[in-house]
């Protein structure tokens, strides 16, 4: 009796050692989003403070996000970082983790412009991250007239002279704004329409690309590009001389955020990362780095007043106007996509 006794003491002390044992999370953080949308010096700091070694995927597009997650049912990754209306998908799909608050209090720098949103309506499972519209950018001098708004992207003068992100969701949301369409349009009858206007455009397709399109305009193989805020900003440091255009049709506006998805092995970990990311200083050098709108309000008091004035970053009201979010278009979604491969298989 002596001898189970002592046996079944010794169970009841090691029961708390293994309960903590299971608890404990490796200390790894698996991140998936666009290549070098998180700098490596903001990495290296999180891994140096923490002890946890990051492992980052480099993400192709919002599609690819969307389709691994569904795939995998979120299990691969703890950190997924992509677009307002991927958010929306995801969620509706019960793909991601909410967030405990307790464990991200820093969720409380966030400035209340940039929280609430059709995505993530009760701050569930969303940080918003950067923010931003695509622009028109060209030289103005070699193509020889200004340009105003989406619509020019059309003009036969600009034969074999452009270039695009690589995006069916918004250069197909573009197209339809030049028919005074929303660039959330799910009736099939305009969607056809936009796809008959899109087709013409090929023409003037110098090349498709999503990461790098400013260096296709500043070696001079384009003159017109569109494409997303960094890249604008990146193309205007290295040539002062482009000119700019907010399109007179209406600009759209993105956001992208931060997730934990639903199945993410390392949730805790990532919570200590996204509260580490909306730290103000760290939340004001990123978005600098990656020049962008910053959603982080107590990061502005560590903003230089140059990033502050930029009109890249920060459009003027009389040239923003209301710009508007692509949202989760349901079934229609397949209708984009259609389009997109048959406009680029030209």
């Amino acid at each position: 009796m002596k001898k189970w006794l002592s046996i079944l003491l010794a169970v009841m002390l090691l029961a708390p050692t293994l309960t903590l044992a299971e608890n404990a999370e490796e200390k790894v953080l698996n991140i998936y989003t666009w290549e070098t949308y998180i700098d490596d010096a903001t990495l290296a700091k999180f891994a140096e403070q923490t002890g946890i070694k990051i492992n980052y995927a480099p993400m192709g597009s919002n599609d690819e996000a969307i389709a691994k997650l569904q795939m995998n049912g979120g299990s691969e990754y703890d950190i997924v970082l992509v677009s307002d209306y991927v958010v929306d998908i995801l969620r509706k799909a019960e793909l991601l983790h909410e967030l405990n608050k307790d464990n991200v209090q820093n969720y409380a720098n966030l400035n209340p412009a940039y929280v609430n949103q059709f995505y993530d309506p009760d701050n569930a499972y969303a940080v918003p991250y950067m923010a931003g519209s695509p622009l028109i950018v060209y030289d103005k001098e070699k193509i020889g007239f200004e340009i105003t708004g989406y619509e020019d992207l059309w003009d036969e003068r600009l034969k074999d002279n452009v270039v695009l992100i690589d995006d069916a969701r918004v250069i197909v949301g573009i197209t339809l704004k030049t028919l005074g369409e929303s660039f959330n349009v799910t009736e099939p009858a305009v969607l056809e329409k936009a796809k008959e206007k899109l087709m013409g455009l090929h023409k003037n397709i110098h090349a498709f690309d999503y990461d790098t399109p400013y260096n296709i305009l500043l070696s001079g193989e384009a003159n017109v590009a569109f494409m997303f805020t960094p890249q604008v900003q990146t193309a205007m440091d290295g040539n002062p001389d482009l000119s700019v255009c907010y399109p007179k049709e209406g600009l759209g506006f993105g956001i992208d955020c931060m997730l934990i998805p639903v199945n993410a092995p390392h949730p805790k970990n990532a919570e200590m990362f996204l509260n580490f990311m909306m730290q103000p200083e760290i939340a004001a050098n990123c978005a600098m780095v990656q020049a962008y709108m910053n959603p982080n309000l107590a990061a502005e008091q560590f903003l230089p007043e140059g990033y502050l004035n930029n009109p890249v970053l920060f459009i003027p009201q009389e040239k923003l106007g209301t710009p508007e979010i692509i949202h989760d278009v349901g079934e229609a979604e397949a209708i984009y996509q259609e389009i997109w491969t048959e406009f680029k298989a030209q």
